[in-house]
């Protein structure tokens, strides 16, 4: 027979999203049981492992670096990079309460629980034609998101500390209750034991994450007019795979929006220490490599350049005829470019060793390219490109690269070079020099040189392919984050936040994001259920 426990909250899922609607429900007077299916170590999901990165608008380091941006330029390039439906009223609106909220509801709420932003605003998306981010608004957190939810996590501990918390690690919970037509609690099972609790709730909050940590769902998901390809690697939390979305659709009456949006990343390699079965590390693209087919030939013509439409990357990388591609680099572009996103591979932003961060920022470094060549099979090194070559086909147990193809390859891209800067004429080096007016993407982005330049070997090939990341897709919500039902009215007792939510209102993002939304996501909708909740502090559980 199934033990009992009850609370005012029941909330499913440990992840930033989870967190931050358990805090804010405690900090109303609110009781709350959190039920994750990870371990106590690995509490935080999937943004515990992310760099930090955050889109916000309208800061006051925006403004100390003069970026003129407003919630109303925001919105103009949120609606048109990312295609969202107009007909799609609850997405719209929660791309409108982001732009809006991000300052104060995000910033200004995460500077008051003590954390910091690097002194930087990056400029990614910006589109291939200039229709993504018009402005910088890439906000990156110190100490990376891992220190975001070990602070929240503590300070939700604390908030709790009188006997209102109760977190239940790996437990799973297997399907919602209902009183009547009100959500009223759940069933967990205790993963370790197998035996079975029945939570009684007066409200359950869905923070459970995306559709997608599982290779059978994402093609079960995938947009059947996109190229998929046969071999991808997953970057998802394993544990975010969609049963209770569906679980709520069929007997709640639930929609889910969007199940096929995805926001994946086309430059990832196999985790050396994987944490789960496909798991990759995605890295950040180095704008100076050559993006390569499987034959050693450079994937044109228009060249794949990151940092301005990550959808349409992986799109063209999807489509390629093998799943994988080379990125052709040397050591002189490793140092200053090469990168990993999320916390693991960042120590220096994570473990908040500034000094140490600038003088690799300034002067480069072959600290982490150095070590994945250690680890890593899939990162070639070799002074000459013949012997690139022959390590190439290797790998991949192929004879496709032809030696005398890399070097033609080379050879015509640093031809570009040989009249002078004046005379170049290759998209690729335009998108660099126009990365390079904005200063911090001038001191990780090395100037264009040919690739053969004396002294900048030796020659680096690193095999990639696409990545799984996040679901912009997910259950359909309204402004207090309440889940709605086909006719687009509240399931009484239902909320859902995060990812689960597709980052607020169903799929708030639409097909692209302005990149760094999802944590600020997680904590708006979070923030927004944590206040519908208020009034429910002393009602005793249905």
């Amino acid at each position: 027979m199934a033990s009992i426990r009850s609370a005012d909250v029941l909330v499913a899922g440990g992840g930033l999203a989870g967190i931050v609607t358990a805090l804010e429900a405690l900090r109303a007077g609110l009781s709350v049981i959190v039920v994750d299916r990870d371990r106590e170590d690995r509490f935080g999901g999937l943004a515990r492992w992310a760099f930090g990165g955050m889109a916000l608008v309208g800061t006051p380091l925006q403004a100390r670096m003069r970026i003129p941006d407003t919630p109303e330029v925001a919105l103009r390039d949120w609606l048109r990079f990312g295609e969202l439906d107009p007909a799609d009223a609850w997405s719209v609106a929660w791309a409108r309460h982001y732009v809006e909220r991000s300052r104060p509801e995000v910033h200004d709420w995460l500077l008051g629980e003590g954390l910091r932003f690097l002194p930087a605003v990056n400029w990614v998306e910006r589109g291939r034609y200039g229709d993504g981010n018009s402005l910088p608004r890439y906000h990156i957190v110190q100490g990376t998101a891992r220190e975001l939810v070990l602070r929240l996590g503590d300070a939700m501990r604390r908030a709790g500390a009188d006997g209102r918390l109760a977190v239940l690690h790996r437990h799973r919970i297997v399907g919602l209750d209902r009183a009547g037509a009100r959500v009223s609690g759940a069933l967990a099972i205790d993963e370790a034991t197998g035996g079975e609790i029945r939570l009684r709730a007066d409200a359950v909050v869905l923070a459970m994450g995306g559709l997608n940590g599982g290779h059978d769902e994402v093609r079960r998901n995938w947009p059947r007019d996109r190229p998929m390809p046969a071999r991808m690697l997953n970057g998802a939390h394993p544990f975010a795979d969609g049963r209770l979305h569906r679980h709520v659709a069929a007997t709640f009456g639930a929609v889910i929006v969007n199940p096929g949006e995805m926001w994946n990343y086309a430059a990832g390699f196999p985790h050396p220490f994987p944490h789960f079965d496909g798991h990759g590390l995605s890295t950040i693209p180095c704008k100076s490599a050559l993006w390569l087919d499987h034959r050693g030939e450079r994937i044109g013509p228009e060249p794949l350049v990151t940092g301005f439409d990550t959808h349409w990357l992986c799109q063209r990388v999807a489509a390629q005829e093998k799943p994988w591609t080379w990125h052709l680099l040397n050591r002189r572009i490793a140092r200053r470019e090469f990168a990993i996103s999320g916390a693991e591979h960042n120590p220096r932003i994570r473990d908040r060793q500034f000094i140490r961060f600038v003088l690799e920022t300034v002067f480069g470094s072959d600290r982490l390219w150095r070590q994945m060549q250690r680890e890593s099979p899939d990162v070639l090194v070799d002074d000459t490109l013949a012997g690139l070559a022959a390590k190439m086909n290797a790998l991949t147990a192929t004879h496709d690269v032809d030696p005398a193809r890399l070097a033609r390859t080379v050879a015509d891209f640093d031809a570009q070079f040989a009249a002078g800067p004046a005379l170049t004429n290759d998209d690729q080096i335009r998108r660099i020099a126009h990365a390079r007016q904005w200063r911090p993407d001038r001191l990780r982005t090395c100037a264009p040189k040919p690739l053969s330049a004396p002294g900048a070997g030796p020659f680096i090939a690193i095999r990639m392919q696409l990545i799984t990341r996040k679901s912009l897709g997910g259950l359909r919500t309204d402004l207090a984050s309440r889940v709605l039902d086909a006719r687009g009215e509240p399931i009484p007792g239902l909320y859902c936040v995060g990812e689960a939510a597709g980052f607020g209102g169903g799929g708030s993002n639409g097909r692209r994001s302005l990149e760094g939304t999802f944590l600020p996501g997680c904590i708006l909708t979070a923030r927004a259920a944590a206040r519908s909740l208020r009034g429910r502090a002393g009602r005793s559980p249905e």
